[in-house]
């Protein structure tokens, strides 16, 4: 049975993710999905990947939702001229003037901050890019031989334009499995777009309270990890991502991996996914208000966390099929419980007319 001390910080998560919700509300129109997705990363100590067009207010999301957890917020915008040193900080020449000594002196970057915004990750050569990893898996940087631990809580929230190629460069799987989502930002609804032009063109601003403290965002984090997960949840999560890495049929082999995975997939996820379809189970069910996460919250994050995962071949590209397409397929041939849905169709309609 769950402590009493854990099943209020529950309820406090469950009042702070409505209260987060409603102040966003303020500043940001719609993109409900895209705010909880957000929100779930954070709270189970995760990093997360915004995919989307320009103008869709993906920097001012980030922003606003640092001003409503209190925490500092750092903007780098990835530029091709950008070094390494230009975000992790660098090493100067200092002089004391009493004794006329030298010594060298470490000046942060901006990579110390709470809430980093990595703006446009895919404008900067991969030397640069990597700068990231170590802060992002370590919680630390290395700078002239010596570490520099990271303030905590530590999220690096980066953007991502699809449309454009000239003069990117895409990152690297290893820097992928970094983000625990892949966040799609798309257009917003018709009233929603007719809400965001009128507010946008008047004399109005508006400003966000903070809703929690940084203090306070770790406690509830380990409160996350507290969430009891059954054996069978874990499971489901395994076997998902198993079902993804395309392997020839073995006899006995119970967790067959599906004919369409095969045909479309040249590399599946790896054990990092399971880790963070279970925490991001974790954290779903906590701001729902639950102490228990289920398969359902299993199957709720498995698109941000398996579509970037999921390296599709020549064939899925030629026949315009997307890693999220593959990711939905399986789940439903899986079903909700791990138990197959019995023999689905071959075909899954798609918009446009093609079919999977």
């Amino acid at each position: 049975m769950p402590e009493h001390d854990d099943l209020q910080a529950v309820q406090e998560l469950n009042d702070a993710y409505r209260l987060i919700t409603e102040r966003l509300a303020q500043v940001i129109v719609g993109q409900q999905q895209v705010i909880e997705e957000l929100l779930v990363a954070m709270f189970a100590r995760g990093h997360c990947l915004l995919v989307g067009v320009p103008g869709l207010a993906k920097t001012l999301l980030i922003r606003t939702l640092a001003d409503a957890l209190s925490l500092e917020f750092r903007r780098i915008q990835f530029t091709p001229d950008l070094m390494p040193s230009d975000i992790t900080g660098t090493e100067v020449i200092q002089e004391d003037r009493s004794s006329g000594s030298r010594e060298f002196r470490f000046l942060p970057g901006p990579i110390f901050g709470n809430v980093i915004l990595a703006d446009e990750i895919n404008r900067t050569p991969p030397k640069t890019q990597a700068a990231l990893l170590e802060a992002m898996q370590e919680y630390q940087i290395t700078a002239g031989g010596r570490r520099h631990q990271l303030g905590q809580p530590f999220f690096v929230l980066a953007t991502q334009n699809p449309i454009e190629h000239e003069g990117t460069y895409p990152l690297p799987e290893a820097q992928l499995d970094r983000f625990m989502f892949n966040t799609f930002v798309d257009y917003p609804e018709e009233e929603e777009e007719f809400d965001i032009v009128r507010r946008t063109t008047a004399d109005l601003t508006a400003t966000v309270t903070p809703a929690l403290s940084g203090e306070r965002i770790l406690e509830l984090q380990k409160t996350v990890r507290r969430v009891p997960v059954a054996d069978h949840v874990v499971r489901y999560a395994m076997k998902l991502v198993r079902l993804t890495r395309p392997r020839p049929p073995a006899a006995g082999r119970r967790d067959e991996v599906p004919q369409f995975i095969r045909d479309y997939v040249s590399w599946g996820a790896g054990p990092r996914a399971s880790q963070f379809l279970v925490l991001g189970a974790k954290a779903r069910a906590v701001l729902h208000g639950r102490f228990c996460a289920g398969t359902d919250d299993v199957r709720a994050v498995a698109l941000p966390v398996l579509r970037h995962r999921i390296v599709t071949n020549f064939n899925a590209e030629a026949e315009g099929i997307k890693p999220e397409d593959l990711v939905r397929r399986l789940l439903d041939t899986l079903g909700e419980g791990g138990v197959p849905a019995g023999k689905l169709s071959p075909v899954i309609r798609k918009e446009g007319g093609r079919s999977l």
